[in-house]
């Protein structure tokens, strides 16, 4: 076997098992005992210790040493270069630190979990603050004097800097306010009302992931308390949550998740288990779930098709029209939680949470202090006062899973989804009369094209420029919301 074969086959056996650790996470947050979490920590921390050992094996460095890029395809390059900068990555970091965050962030889940519950911040900070520790000095090895923030956006946005996405997120940040503003100071659309009980909200959420693309012989649909995707290739599996009166809570994170979901199962089967095997960032990733839920999901074409399968499946749900379901749909209410926002106040939870995770890498900001730091930037942001700590800043379980760096990522995410967006609408003008048939084959087949085959195999900008034909900017999500918003409140 050449060089490059050797490493190939060493990194196969490496994205193996980093597959059956996302097993467990996603064990974790479903069915695991609840008394199994210590033992689950240390589970965790072996295999993290394993993969590290794996990721920095002397070996990879050789190997490394003696491939001449120019003697590869233009795929294997791609290889190559994510291989070579995973290995650089890792061996900057000790594998004491590896082992120490995996068993950390695994048995501080369930220390968030019971804090959550108890809408008792003082009980997670000491838990949160031995987090942070470790995650300061993971940027410290991995920033080599650079930014430490930057150093852990690498890891979720490879190639971002926190300088330029906050000058985006600030370009962005005016007109979201004055459009928020606008439409609260309209009359509320009427919602849904009645129970809606837990078996058919399922049931629905089942079929809508499936009319998206999703292959259930390849995934499943469980319940967790934070809805997310989880795996690559041929197992891919997604979760969802009820809430008896609300069931756009269950159909919107379904669909949602199901567009990450979508991503992983379209990937080339060529790449599978390789590092071109899953998504690119965070960033593009964001981008397919909230252009499937969003832009297409909550589009007047596809609400149209939904309502009747709401009718079909609840009754009477309080409703009486098309237009009327349209409207609940796309409902702007003040309300606390990031995952239950509309589309318009999305982002400014997003930019809360990143600017204080910003200021705590930094040390700008104590644990202690942020719980108030939380609750007065909330009120500035969105002129009322959060009342407990599961509104506020316990609601995510990102911080307790030692996640910084991964909230921006959402609202690049949605900039991304708009310029996607437009470029979608240009390039099959029928979609609207697809989507009010329930029939999203088109826009999947467009997105498999454009996004979701290529796995990792282009940096995360330029697949988004390819598929667009121009780079990403923030317009095109600023002029979908402009005119989504002005039309459905009559501005």
């Amino acid at each position: 076997m050449t060089a490059f074969q050797d490493l190939c086959a060493h990194q196969r056996k490496v994205v193996a098992l980093g597959q059956i650790s996302g097993r467990l996470g996603w064990d974790q947050e479903t069915s695991m005992p609840g008394g199994a979490g210590a033992q689950r920590g240390e589970e965790f921390a072996a295999i993290e210790a394993v993969l590290h050992q794996l990721r920095t094996d002397p070996k990879v460095g050789d190997w490394l040493s003696q491939i001449d890029p120019a003697s590869l395809s233009e795929v294997d390059q791609s290889h190559l270069r994510l291989i070579r900068r995973s290995y650089d990555r890792n061996k900057k970091l000790p594998e004491r630190l590896a082992s120490e965050l995996a068993q950390a962030t695994s048995t501080a889940h369930a220390a968030w979990a019971a804090a959550r519950k108890a809408d008792d911040f003082k009980a997670f900070a000491p838990v949160l603050e031995g987090i942070l520790a470790l995650k300061r000095e993971e940027a410290a090895a991995l920033a080599d004097g650079d930014d430490l923030y930057d150093a852990l956006l690498d890891d979720y946005e490879p190639e971002a800097k926190a300088a330029d996405l906050a000058a985006m997120f600030e370009a962005l940040r005016p007109g979201l306010v004055s459009l928020r503003q606008a439409v609260l100071d309209q009359p509320a659309k009427a919602g849904v009302s009645g129970a809606f009980p837990e078996a058919q909200q399922m049931e629905l959420a089942l079929k809508v992931a499936q009319i998206f693309g999703y292959d259930l012989n390849r995934g499943r649909l469980d319940k967790a308390v934070h809805p997310f995707s989880s795996g690559s290739g041929n197992d891919v599996r997604i979760t969802t949550r009820t809430e008896e009166t609300d069931p756009f809570n269950c159909l919107y994170s379904t669909i949602h998740e199901t567009g990450h979901a979508c991503y992983e199962q379209n990937i080339d089967q060529a790449y599978l288990l390789t590092p071109l095997g899953s998504g690119v960032s965070m960033g593009v990733h964001e981008s397919q779930s909230r252009i499937y839920e969003n832009q297409i999901g909550r589009s007047r074409a596809f609400t149209g098709w939904l309502f009747g399968q709401m009718r079909d499946t609840f009754g009477d749900f309080g409703i009486s029209n098309e237009e009327a379901f349209y409207a609940a749909v796309n409902s702007v209410r003040n309300g606390f939680i990031r995952t239950e926002a509309d589309e318009l106040q999305y982002n400014l939870h997003v930019m809360l949470r990143f600017d204080l995770e910003r200021a705590l890498i930094a040390g700008d900001l104590a644990v202690n202090d942020l719980e108030c730091a939380w609750n007065d930037r909330f009120q500035a942001d969105f002129g009322f006062a959060v009342d407990r700590a599961s509104h506020g800043v316990l609601q995510d379980v990102h911080w307790s899973a030692g996640l910084f760096g991964y909230f921006p990522t959402y609202s690049l995410g949605n900039v991304y989804a708009g310029c996607l967006n437009a470029a979608l609408r240009r390039d099959v003008p029928d979609l609207d009369a697809d989507l009010a048939r329930g029939d999203t084959s088109a826009a999947t087949a467009w997105l498999t094209d454009k996004i979701h085959q290529h796995g990792s195999r282009y940096a995360p900008r330029q697949v988004i420029e390819m598929a667009c034909g121009e780079p990403p900017s923030e317009a095109p999500l600023m002029a979908y919301l402009n005119e989504k918003f002005s039309d459905l409140y009559d501005l």
